[in-house]
């Protein structure tokens, strides 16, 4: 939901607009449904104007209206703008010079994955001064929910019973011996991960990769998750010496991702990468 401190529309910007755009940003996944009177009270609008902007924003197909309960959800025009954003390369601009900043203080890759079915899968990356972790491209790679840092912190933090949808009469495939297979186990696992809020892995998914993760939420929900991967065997780090690091980038994506533009903050402090 628009922080309430964000509500005063800019000078030179309509009002009109600025407040159907803040209503429309309102929906998420705690409260996917508004009311006329619900809107009204939120934004301390006459209820006139509320159905008004709601009648707009479904007219447009931004909207759709539930006959039988009077209330709104997100329609089909939201979708559309959604795969545009994915294709216009918006989330690169945004997020690549944080990685790049990563992957710069530490001297490996950094990534950002989002959520794929049982999977994370990497959207983006930025390669540090010690090389690729493999002969090609991370953008791409699909990581699996049970096995590897990148996904465990994703995944730890989505609803137990969301979670375990995913894993219900799944078979966990075995990559090196060091990928967990036993769901007691994961779950044991991805509890630690939530409890302490990061995760580290040493071989799970590719053997001889050690990989540092936190989680990237939005508005309050799990986007995704931020990781820096090395080769275990050229370097034995301490992971937890980035973990402030990493979660000031995650931070930083966040507010990249819901903030207007014009208020984006630099790049990560810090300093630069120890042996």
């Amino acid at each position: 939901m628009p922080d309430p401190d964000d509500r005063a529309t800019p000078p030179g910007l309509p009002q009109t607009a600025d407040r159907a755009l803040q209503v429309l940003l309102a929906f998420d996944r705690a409260r996917p449904e508004w009311g006329v009177t619900a809107v009204a009270r939120e934004f301390g609008l006459h209820t006139s104007i509320a159905q008004r902007i709601l009648a707009v924003l479904a007219h447009r197909g931004f909207l759709v209206r539930d006959d039988s309960t009077r209330k709104y959800r997100i329609g089909p025009a939201a979708l559309h703008l959604g795969r545009l954003w994915d294709r216009a390369g918006a989330l690169d601009l945004l997020v690549v010079p944080v990685l790049s900043d990563l992957a710069a203080q530490t001297g490996h890759a950094a990534l950002l994955s989002l959520p794929d079915g049982a999977h994370t899968r990497c959207v983006l990356a930025a390669e540090g001064a010690d090389g690729r972790l493999r002969g090609y491209s991370l953008v791409g790679e699909l990581y699996p929910a049970h096995a590897g840092a990148t996904s465990k912190a994703y995944f730890a933090f989505l609803p137990e019973a969301e979670r375990d949808r995913l894993f219900a009469d799944r078979p966990m495939a075995r990559f090196t011996p060091d990928t967990v297979t036993d769901l007691a186990v994961l779950r044991e696992q991805l509890a630690e991960v939530a409890s302490r809020g990061w995760a580290f892995t040493t071989g799970e998914y590719d053997t001889g990769v050690a990989t540092l993760a936190v989680p990237v939420f939005l508005r309050g929900e799990p986007y995704g998750s931020l990781s820096v991967g090395w080769s275990a065997s050229r370097f034995d780090h301490d992971p937890e010496q980035w973990v402030d690091l990493l979660r000031r980038g995650a931070e930083l994506i966040e507010l990249r991702l819901s903030r207007p533009v014009n208020r984006l903050s630099g790049g990560l402090p810090g300093p630069r990468r120890t042996e």
